[in-house]
């Protein structure tokens, strides 16, 4: 069993903020797959799907993003799932809109919601795929809290969907093929 955790805040209200990019991603993981988020448990919506001979389950923390790693903590304890089993989405102001990174291990550069998860799990060694929002030009809170500008919208709409077509690679073979095809950037990071 394998555990896609999309981070971001709940709500209508945060829906399309640049925070919110684990949990679109989800969102049209779920819309190629033909199933909803229909489950509520652990602290979170998830949905669990069978691709390639193995349960998949895409959980959406319901915590809000500082606390994704109680919500994560739970499933993973009740599911018996293995950290190398685990694959986090989630927003990243270090990189430019339209690049994603996929990493196996690392700190969390930052980001409040993977450093929840890191500090609940006692480990940075969790594979990851980052999405880049790019640097803030006004208060870091109003930024990942506002909407994408209309500029960049249709840059970070590709990035979602190379993000999806990044986890099936995962998920198919294995995530060293996945970061060698898909992490990098429509456009050159700063």
């Amino acid at each position: 069993m394998k555990l896609i955790v999309g981070l971001g805040n709940p709500g209508q209200k945060y829906s399309m903020t640049r925070h919110n990019m684990g949990y679109r991603v989800l969102d049209f993981l779920a819309d190629d797959f033909g199933v909803c988020f229909d489950r509520e448990d652990f602290r979170a919506n998830y949905t669990i799907i069978k691709f390639n001979g193995e349960n998949i389950i895409l959980f959406k923390p319901i915590t809000f993003m500082n606390l994704s790693g109680e919500a994560v903590a739970l499933v993973m304890n009740y599911f018996h799932i293995e950290i190398k089993d685990l694959l986090v989405i989630y927003d990243d102001m270090a990189l430019s809109p339209g690049v994603i990174r996929l990493k196996e291990k690392g700190s969390s550069g930052g980001q409040k919601g993977m450093q929840n998860i890191i500090d609940h799990l006692k480990t940075e060694e969790i594979k990851r795929i980052r999405i880049g929002i790019g640097e803030p030009t006004y208060d870091a809170i109003d930024y990942v809290l506002s909407r994408p500008s209309k500029e960049e919208e249709p840059l970070i709409e590709e990035t979602l969907h190379r993000s999806v077509e990044a986890v099936k690679e995962f998920l198919k073979n294995g995530f060293l093929s996945a970061t060698s095809r898909f992490s990098g950037g429509i456009k050159t990071d700063k």
